[in-house]
């Protein structure tokens, strides 16, 4: 069965920095979309960044481009969201998700979407002023 795993997060004064790391296991084909979304309490959910893993063509909210970025992670299955100069306002629930369907080039686009049907449990990332 398909799972997202992950880890990172926690509590970091603005300006500082944390990573996420998803895992998936599971997924029939190599080649598809993968990315994270945060929500914060009393606010709509916000696509922040993805990647296509066969072709790693990614995408960024334009509040994160520059500050955000996606690597590979130790093993195959995985990917890292390091995220710099953090600020508050970025306080939030942040969730891997995945949309295992095939993906031949091109951008996944907002991980926010209906299309990622697959989540992780969520990681609280915290930034005090």
């Amino acid at each position: 069965q398909v799972q997202l795993v992950e880890s990172g997060g926690g509590s970091v004064q603005a300006g500082g920095s944390l990573r996420l790391s998803c895992a998936v296991s599971g997924a029939t084909f190599e080649n598809y979309c993968m990315g994270w979304y945060r929500q914060a309490p009393g606010k709509e959910r916000e696509g922040v960044a993805s990647i296509a893993t066969g072709g790693g063509v990614t995408w960024y909210a334009d509040s994160v481009k520059g500050r955000f970025a996606i690597s590979q992670g130790n093993a195959k299955n995985t990917r890292v969201l390091e995220m710099n100069s953090l600020k508050p306002e970025e306080t939030a629930m942040y969730y891997c998700a995945a949309d295992l369907r095939p993906k031949y080039g091109g951008s996944c686009g907002d991980p926010s979407g209906y299309r990622y049907n697959y989540w992780g449990q969520g990681t609280q990332v915290t930034v005090s002023s």
